[in-house]
């Protein structure tokens, strides 16, 4: 299939909150402890709340920039593309990269809201959070009806809480949590605890997605102290692993039949090896370890409860089918630095150019469309979702790679950042 024909939707994306997040959607009396934007006096912008200070990462914003720049120093928003965090700006780019549909992970509080967890006052935290999660739906995603798939932000430190959060935000139309690929390693009990069985339930009711993004248990793979970053960032799908062992081979699949779990930012070239061996680990120890699928193979259960993503995985797609061809879904990763924004449809076209067109409009799409209850032709035509008519209508938006030049992002959407961060504090 032609990139211009091609219909893509991403289910890991990522935001930079913007700093008036928390003016509209968090009750009066808690204003004054709110998450609130800094400058430092070294030029970057940085969250701070509860104590934390929390920068902008360089890598998780340097869509557009030319990768000799990339690096982890903190950034100030002026830095960055105004889609990272300006809704109107980020449908230009989304436009302008052929990207119909969206998914966005948070970036401050963590991926799995843990920040917000950390707070002493559990009434604050949960005000920021559930004001988090509303300014998420209404304002992000509300902006551009149907051009993104809503997730939440779960109440980590509470299970009972955590479900009525999900109901709520369930008959808001919002069927994706994102969660901690280990709750072991933030202090919570493990996934083999029946700790979390009212979220589970919760979740299984209101059909929501439990979204396992990497990293969001806080701990990354580092083989040593002084090993280059290069090492690290090699073994980041390794996080993602663990987690979809722990997660097979707890009690969850078991005692929740219609769980649904998305790996996010892990690939997929690794899983066909992962199946054999989970199926020989099964074949070879469950009489004595007490593992019981019944007459299905663990694979067999992978398959039925679990959803993969990839950005550019040529392995993956050619083993799409040892994988299974309806658990695979695209993801571009818009602002990070694995990001291939704006010529996404081409790289996916040159690595997919062996697999047929219904295959790949169920990576492109159709998956993610049916996992996560995501219609956008309720909204659109589906003639005006292609690639193509997507960057039609971004016709003269400036998508060029540039390097860093300061006040140039601000005077590109005609916002005074000093204004916008008094707001914030205010």
């Amino acid at each position: 299939m032609h990139a211009d024909d091609l219909i893509m939707v991403s289910v890991d994306d990522h935001l930079v909150e913007p700093p008036d997040l928390f003016l509209e959607h968090l009750p009066a009396k808690y204003r004054d402890q709110a998450p609130t934007v800094v400058t430092q006096p070294d030029g970057s912008d940085v969250w701070k709340f509860n104590g934390a200070t929390i920068p902008n990462i360089g890598l998780n914003a340097v869509a557009g920039r030319p990768k000799e720049e990339y690096g982890i120093e903190p950034t100030a928003f002026d830095e960055m593309r105004p889609g990272c965090w300006d809704i109107s700006e980020r449908i230009k780019d989304m436009n302008a990269g052929g990207i119909l549909g969206s998914m966005c992970f948070p970036s401050f509080p963590g991926f799995s809201g843990r920040l917000f967890a950390a707070a002493d006052d559990k009434d604050l935290a949960l005000a920021v959070l559930q004001a988090y999660n509303d300014w998420h739906v209404d304002s992000w995603c509300g902006a551009a009806p149907g051009r993104f798939i809503p997730m939440g932000l779960p109440v980590l430190w509470d299970p009972e809480l955590a479900a009525t959060e999900v109901r709520r935000l369930a008959a808001k139309g919002v069927h994706s949590l994102t969660f901690t690929e280990n709750p072991a390693t933030l202090g919570y009990p493990s996934f083999h605890s029946d700790h979390w069985d009212p979220l589970w339930t919760a979740m299984c009711d209101e059909n929501v997605v439990l979204s396992v993004h990497l990293g969001s248990s806080g701990q990354l793979v580092m083989t040593a102290p002084d090993a280059p970053m290069d090492v690290l960032i090699t073994l980041q799908p390794m996080n993602i692993c663990q987690a979809a062992a722990d997660l097979l081979w707890s009690r969850i699949p078991k005692h929740f039949p219609d769980i649904r779990i998305a790996l996010s930012e892990g690939g997929t070239g690794w899983i066909p090896y992962f199946l054999d061996r989970v199926d020989r680990t099964y074949d070879m120890h469950h009489l004595w370890t007490g593992q019981d699928f019944g007459d299905r193979k663990p694979s067999d259960v992978f398959r039925h409860h679990f959803l993969t993503c990839f950005i550019n995985d040529p392995i993956g797609l050619k083993l799409r089918h040892d994988i299974g061809i309806d658990n695979i879904a695209w993801e571009c990763d818009y602002p990070h630095s694995d990001s291939s924004w704006p010529f996404a449809p081409e790289e996916l076209a040159e690595v997919a150019a062996d697999v047929s067109d219904d295959d790949l409009a169920k990576i492109t799409h159709e998956n993610a469309m049916r996992w996560f209850s995501y219609d956008p032709f309720a909204h659109r035509a589906k003639e005006t979702c292609t690639v193509a008519a997507l960057r039609a209508e971004a016709a003269g938006h400036d998508v060029a790679e540039r390097s860093y030049d300061k006040g140039r992002f601000e005077k590109s959407v005609g916002i005074d950042l000093g204004t916008l961060h008094e707001r914030a504090t205010a």
